[in-house]
């Protein structure tokens, strides 16, 4: 009987896993083109970061 409530114990665990991940993924509220334009947004300041960090070095 055991086996059974392992089984029963792994489906409770996943299940709360499963919650948290979809609260996580819902949890700023937009949608798929705004999310996309942030994420665009945030990548392009890393790159001028990057860029800006890359230069004084050159001139060394």
């Amino acid at each position: 009987m055991t086996r059974g409530n392992q089984r029963e114990l792994a489906r409770e665990r996943n299940m709360k896993k499963q919650q948290a991940a979809q609260k996580k993924n819902k949890e700023d509220g937009l949608t798929h083109e705004q999310r996309k334009q942030r994420d665009a947004d945030i990548m392009r300041q890393k790159q001028q970061k990057k860029e800006q960090d890359k230069l004084p070095a050159t001139k060394s």
